[in-house]
């Protein structure tokens, strides 16, 4: 009987199990993971689970049951070591071994490490387990200064969650402005103000030079010199693709391992999927490396249905979230090579969006608190839509009539 081994217990995997039973694969399946637990979702490690509003077991993507009724082989706890292309097995971290017909790559992504002295100290933390939260909250309390370094949507949602809980909560920020990597000045201006609003100390053009032990506090020297002393620090300066594995059987890698259409790498039968995997985007026509649910659940599908021999192209246009206090951000589109903003709505009623076009056709949309621009948006993205600029800026007017 033939057999699909996934590696990686991320939510990629979890929907991959299930798309491949969906789409009549009759095989085994074998799910190798890292970590002990099964798996699980991880963006709300940064918000409802910090805050405790959701146990562990509500984090996970599907109960155990699932797996049984499935018939799915777990090995948690478990590390691949490396790839065999040629006899088609993968060597396990105990000198195991285990035999593929195919294989799905799904090992995500791991925290960049900041590389400054003390960056190793206790109490320095990086967030991408939910062990790794559960570290941090043991180390704060209401009252306990936190420092975040790095101002991306990690950064941001750890911030809002913990000065809700009476956390004093300090961001140095390297660049010029805050989420300067993925959206636009004035969305970047709207997060600073509200964090600013809600108590959050954000420094901007801020490096940090080195980390050191005061008494039975941390401080933090910039490159200033400056001195600042905090009780406990995340660091939130982006991911680096686990590609480690891809690059020893010499699979084609490039800021994440290589796919074609059908997420599938140079070997027929291995495949990547999610935040591990570098596409090229049909609709933006480049290759891109995306870091969000949706990506991983829909090239999970693509994938599952090749395995099972129907194969379908990945056209998915990019979407992403981000909760932050009271607001929701809705991301449609990629905002990257825009020449042109236009902005529905306004801040001080937390209720905006900002449209990205390029050459009068619309691109993106970051939609806060604005499910409708949001949704609309989408399908005038895909559309390639070029909308009238007055009616886009003018809240009277319904998205609809533009579509």
């Amino acid at each position: 009987m033939k057999q699909v081994v996934i590696v990686g217990a991320s939510h990629a995997a979890a929907e991959s199990i299930a798309s491949l039973r969906k789409f009549g694969w009759q095989g085994k399946i074998v799910l190798i993971g890292d970590e002990a637990m099964l798996p699980y979702q991880r963006p709300p490690l940064s918000k409802a689970y910090y805050k405790g509003e959701v146990d562990a077991d509500k984090l996970l993507i599907r109960p155990e049951s699932f797996y049984q009724k499935n018939e799915v082989d777990l090995m948690l706890g478990r590390r691949v070591t490396s790839i065999d292309r040629i006899n088609k097995f993968i060597q396990l971290d105990d000198s195991g071994s285990v035999p593929y017909d195919y294989l799905i790559l799904a090992t995500g992504t791991r925290a960049r490490r900041l590389p400054i002295e003390g960056a190793d100290l206790n109490n320095i933390h990086y967030l991408r387990s939910k062990v790794d939260v559960d570290s941090i909250k043991a180390s704060l309390s209401p009252g306990s200064k936190l420092l975040i370094v790095g101002a991306g949507y990690i950064g941001l949602e750890v911030a809002a969650s913990a000065v809700k809980q009476g956390v004093d909560v300090i961001v140095f920020e390297a660049m010029d402005r805050v989420l300067a990597r993925v959206t636009s000045p004035e969305i970047s201006s709207f997060y600073q103000e509200l964090h600013k609003q809600e108590g959050v100390d954000i420094r901007l053009n801020a490096s940090l030079r080195s980390f050191e032990q005061s008494g039975t506090r941390l401080c933090a020297i910039d490159a200033n010199g400056e001195r600042t002393e905090f009780d406990s620090a995340i660091i939130g300066i982006g991911v680096v693709p686990n590609i480690e594995l891809a690059e020893g059987a010499k699979l084609a890698c490039d800021n994440g391992i290589v796919v074609n259409e059908y997420a599938q790498t140079d070997d027929t039968n291995i495949y990547a999927i999610g935040d591990c995997s570098n596409h090229h985007n049909i609709l933006y026509d480049r290759r891109i490396r995306l870091e969000s649910v949706p990506n991983a659940v829909e090239q999970a599908k693509v994938a599952a249905k090749s395995i099972c021999g129907d194969p379908l192209v990945y056209d998915q246009l990019p979407w992403f979230w981000s909760d932050q206090y009271n607001v929701k951000l809705q991301t449609a589109g990629l905002f990257q090579d825009h020449d042109q903003v236009v902005i529905r709505g306004d801040g001080d009623s937390r209720k905006l969006a900002a449209f990205y076009l390029r050459k009068g056709v619309l691109i993106a949309v970051d939609a806060l608190n604005s499910p409708a621009e949001f949704m609309l948006s989408k399908k005038l993205i895909q559309q390639k839509a070029s909308p009238n600029i007055e009616q886009l800026a003018d809240p009277s007017v319904s998205l609809k009539e533009l579509l």
